[in-house]
């Protein structure tokens, strides 16, 4: 009943799937895990905003060569109406789009970049958390063969040191005017004991600060330059490899600043196919799923959540 012995598709579904009629001017390519952790390829229409029509294509592996192949079966034509493009910093991604869609213009998604300072932020923390837990140790070995009592320091807001370090984990990824009460009083305290978090913080904020409020390309080149010179004054070797990354990427990152388009439409895609896999508790036949996921995504189009969930449970009853 669900029609799937008779789906086109079904002898190739598992390698590949294209919908060439579903190509558009903007699209985003990025990858995902169906099960067991296998990677796929995902060419997803932006116009289409995560409903039907979204998907282009979807083929299993990254590799580079697969991809173009199975995307060359789009016609030259079709290919050749993509304008723009949007993809993370990976050496396959980019040959792919420049194979596949040869006059696009490539634009790295800025969360894949920003992600790369907040990183580098991270790792600093976590550097200085790995140092307050040494100390503690010796501390703690001290006062036993001393045969006294090892009381830890407390600052005002109750955190140990190494405490201190692991709850600061959540309010580095976010901006100051996003911060809680009692967040802002652990970043205070923690940016007073640890001044060089608090320059890399800045650092990261500066670069995302760059990337929200730029939308001239010319502009976009100028922040980023003088971004680049903050960094090397800092000093600090990981953000000098986030500054080498972006300087090997350079013209991709700046044409962001002309239409700051994102691989959002792409993770927002992603995201319903890890939802739909969730549902089904797995994947256990790729070609299945797909069938089923392509049955979603229309019934997404005419029915309300509540609705849907209950039409689909008598679809999987139908099924099984």
């Amino acid at each position: 009943m669900s029609e799937f012995g008779q789906w086109k598709d079904k002898e190739h579904a598992e390698d590949w799937l294209v919908f060439p009629k579903n190509i558009g001017p903007k699209i985003s390519i990025d990858e995902t895990a169906l099960s067991n952790g296998e990677l796929h390829t995902v060419v997803t229409n932006k116009e289409a905003h995560g409903k039907k029509g979204t998907l282009v294509a979807i083929i299993k592996g990254t590799k580079a060569e697969q991809v173009i192949t199975v995307l060359n079966k789009i016609p030259e034509s079709k290919r050749r109406m993509v304008k723009e493009i949007t993809l993370d910093m990976t050496s396959n991604m980019e040959l792919i789009a420049k194979k596949s869609f040869p006059i696009a213009t490539q634009a790295l998604d800025r969360f894949h970049v920003q992600k790369l300072a907040d990183q580098a932020v991270q790792e600093m923390r976590i550097k200085h958390r790995w140092k307050a837990i040494d100390k503690e140790n010796e501390k703690l070995e001290d006062a036993k063969t001393n045969k006294t009592k090892f009381v830890a320091h407390v600052y005002e807001n109750g955190d140990t040191a190494k405490q201190l370090l692991a709850r600061s984990r959540y309010l580095l990824f976010k901006s100051e005017n996003k911060w809680t009460e009692s967040q802002k009083e652990r970043a205070q305290i923690l940016f007073e004991h640890y001044p060089d978090i608090k320059q890399a913080y800045d650092l990261a904020q500066k670069l995302r600060h760059i990337f929200e409020n730029t939308d001239n390309s010319a502009l976009g080149r100028t922040r980023l330059a003088l971004w680049h010179e903050k960094v090397d004054q800092a000093g600090f070797k990981n953000f000098n490899t986030v500054s080498k990354t972006l300087q090997l990427h350079y013209q991709r990152v700046v044409n962001y600043f002309t239409n700051r388009s994102t691989n959002a439409s792409a993770e927002s895609f992603n995201a319903k196919i890890k939802n739909f896999r969730r549902q089904f508790r797995g994947v256990r036949s790729v070609p299945f799923f797909l069938f089923r996921l392509d049955c979603k995504i229309f019934l997404l189009n005419l029915l309300n959540p509540q609705s849907f969930d209950l039409i689909l449970t008598i679809f999987i009853l139908i099924v099984y």
